[in-house]
């Protein structure tokens, strides 16, 4: 393909006013869950992540039945569900997560409840499962941008806390911090990244985009401003390699997206396994040159 084949085959899609909504959408998207996801994968809270997923899920149902936006139906539905895990969670005999599965499978099934009451069920509900990018409009845009603004300027603010509190517990608590505000805290923020991919890639599909980016930069990065580079950085470029994919393959956008975070994970997965036995080899061999050197020095 020549170099203006290229150039064509790049700028097709942003001739169209809903392709340029789509790949602005995915690529705020891409670096909010990048970020957020990479404290979700230190915190080991992947269960979390897929638990608001499906628990704002009534929030966006009644939204769409009223006839108002679902970003602000999930939002209501994510405070409240993060206040009902944080509410059960403080009972001694609730662990955390015993609280999430509750509320994650009630509110879940709350929202099939609902939408199976209304005559257009099934093309409802696999818009609301599977996203709808292309549909995103001008108002959704400033919306999802204005979100995640505020997740990231709330991160930079606390990042002292979060740091904290994700690395090592019992240092934050003799510091002061206090966890469980913290925790909550996060949780509002999880959620609130949740709500930005909701129409890119959908309920079911958003824990993937939380997760395999920053599964695919924790393999590779050992300190945390890089993590959060590359997890953001791999998260934007499998949102824009997926829409292009999704436009010239004709492909469900969400699914395409999440395929080729899928990709890139496992093809540093696979880079990670073969670079590891090398350079042990290469460090074994160089402790026994210095140990062999060593004893040539030592004999008379």
């Amino acid at each position: 393909m020549s170099s203006l084949g290229i150039y064509n085959w790049l700028t097709e899609p942003w001739q169209f006013v809903f392709m340029q909504h789509a790949f602005e959408a995915i690529i705020i998207v891409g670096l909010v869950c990048g970020i957020v996801g990479a404290f979700v994968v230190l915190r080991g809270m992947a269960f979390v992540g897929d638990a608001f997923a499906h628990a704002v899920f009534p929030g966006i149902v009644i939204a769409f039945l009223l006839g108002s936006s679902i970003f602000i139906g999930a939002l209501v539905a994510a405070a409240v569900v993060s206040l009902g895990i944080g509410i059960l969670s403080q009972s001694e005999r609730l662990h955390e997560d015993t609280a999430i599965g509750v509320m994650f499978a009630g509110a879940f099934a709350l929202g099939i409840a609902l939408i199976s009451s209304t005559n257009s069920y099934a093309r409802d509900l696999t818009s609301f499962l599977l996203g709808n990018i292309l549909g995103v409009s001008r108002s959704d845009l400033l919306l999802t941008a204005a979100i995640a603004v505020v997740v990231l300027g709330v991160l930079a603010i606390f990042r002292r806390e979060m740091v904290l509190i994700t690395f090592d517990r019992t240092l934050a608590t003799s510091l002061g911090v206090r966890l469980w505000r913290y925790d909550q805290l996060f949780l509002i923020l999880l959620a609130l990244a949740i709500v930005t991919a909701l129409q890119t890639v959908g309920n079911i599909l958003v824990l993937a985009m939380l997760i395999t980016p920053a599964a695919t930069a924790r393999l590779v990065a050992d300190r945390l401003p890089a993590l959060l580079a590359l997890s953001a950085g791999i998260g934007v470029l499998s949102g824009v390699s997926g829409l292009y994919l999704s436009y010239y393959w004709n492909v469900a956008s969400g699914a395409a997206v999440v395929l080729v975070a899928t990709a890139i994970f496992f093809i540093v997965w696979s880079a990670v396994q073969v670079r590891q036995p090398i350079l042990r080899w290469r460090h074994s061999a160089g402790a026994s040159a210095v140990t062999e050197e060593q004893a040539s020095l030592s004999q008379p």
